[in-house]
C-alpha cells in the first residue's frame, strides 16, 4: 500500500546541539546515526528532503564576538564555516548508508561544497538526491533559523520541520517547569504576539509570507518526522491557520 503524504518536499532544520549528543560540544556518532535514519526513512517514503544545520555545537558567532572582541561580522562568518563542518559530517554519514547526497553552500568553499543555487537544489531534490545546505545565508547577523525559512521558500518546500530535544512548543520551559503545557497548534501571528521562542521573528515572518507550515518536534524519537509528513498530530504545528 502506497504511503499517503501530506508534505512532499520538506526542509529539516537541525540545531548544532542536535548533533552533539549529551556532551553539548562536537559531533556525536550516535546523534548522527539517529538523524541519518530519520532522513533516510523520509527519503524512502518518497519525500524530497533538504537539511539546514546550525553550528552551536562548534561555534556561535555572537558568543565568540562577545568573548574575544572579534568583529561580529567576522565571527558570524566563522559560524557559517562551522555549519559546513556539520553538513559534511552528516553528508558522509548518509552516503555511507547508500544515500545520494549533495552539499551546497552559500559561503564559497568550492573545494568542499557546490555553490548554492536554488534551481540546482530543486533539480537535485527532484532527481532523488538528499540536499544539505551549508553556510547559512552567506550573510552575517542572520540566524540559521532565518536561513532555513529562506531556503525553504527558495526550494518551494511544503514544510519546515524544526527538530529539537523536546516534543514541541510549550508555554514554559518543560525542563524547568513540570506543569508546562505543549501547544498542539499555533498560528504564526500567535508565535509573534506571544513572543514564543520557536524561531526568530524574521524566520517566522518569512514562513507566514510564503505560507510554509512549521512543525516543531522531538528529533530523538525515531519515526517522528515520518509521522509528521503523513499529517499525524505530532509536536506543534505552526501555520497561517488560527
Amino acid at each position: 500500500m502506497e504511503t499517503q503524504l501530506k508534505y512532499h518536499r520538506v526542509l529539516l532544520k537541525v540545531s548544532g546541539e542536535g548533533l552533539s549528543g549529551t556532551g553539548g560540544f562536537g559531533i556525536s556518532s550516535e546523534s548522527l546515526e539517529v538523524l541519518s535514519k530519520q532522513i533516510l526513512e523520509l527519503h524512502q517514503m518518497g519525500v524530497q528532503v533538504a537539511v539546514v544545520t546550525g553550528a552551536g555545537n562548534l561555534l556561535r558567532g555572537s558568543a565568540i564576538s562577545e568573548s574575544t572582541g572579534i568583529q561580529r561580522a567576522t565571527a558570524d562568518q566563522m559560524g557559517m564555516l562551522a555549519t559546513a563542518i556539520n553538513c559534511l559530517a552528516l553528508g558522509d554519514c548518509l552516503e555511507s548508508q547508500g544515500a545520494s547526497v549533495k552539499v551546497l553552500s552559500a559561503s564559497q568553499i568550492t573545494s568542499l561544497c557546490e555553490p548554492f543555487k536554488n534551481k540546482s537544489a530543486i533539480e537535485y531534490l527532484a532527481s532523488g538526491h538528499i540536499v544539505i545546505l551549508a553556510g547559512g545565508t552567506g550573510n552575517p547577523f542572520l540566524t540559521t533559523d532565518t536561513c532555513a525559512a529562506l531556503r525553504a521558500a527558495e526550494i518551494q518546500a511544503d514544510l519546515i520541520v524544526k527538530a529539537t530535544k523536546v516534543d514541541g512548543v510549550y508555554n514554559a520551559d518543560p525542563m524547568k517547569d513540570a506543569s508546562a503545557k505543549m501547544y498542539e497548534k499555533l498560528s504564526f501571528t500567535d508565535v509573534i504576539n506571544q513572543d514564543l521562542k520557536v524561531m526568530d521573528v524574521a524566520a517566522i515572518a518569512m514562513c507566514r509570507q510564503s505560507n510554509i507550515d512549521v512543525v516543531v518536534c522531538n528529533l530523538m524519537k525515531q519515526g517522528t518526522v515520518c509521522r509528521v509528513v503523513q499529517g499525524e498530530a505530532v509536536g506543534t504545528l505552526i501555520s497561517n491557520q488560527s
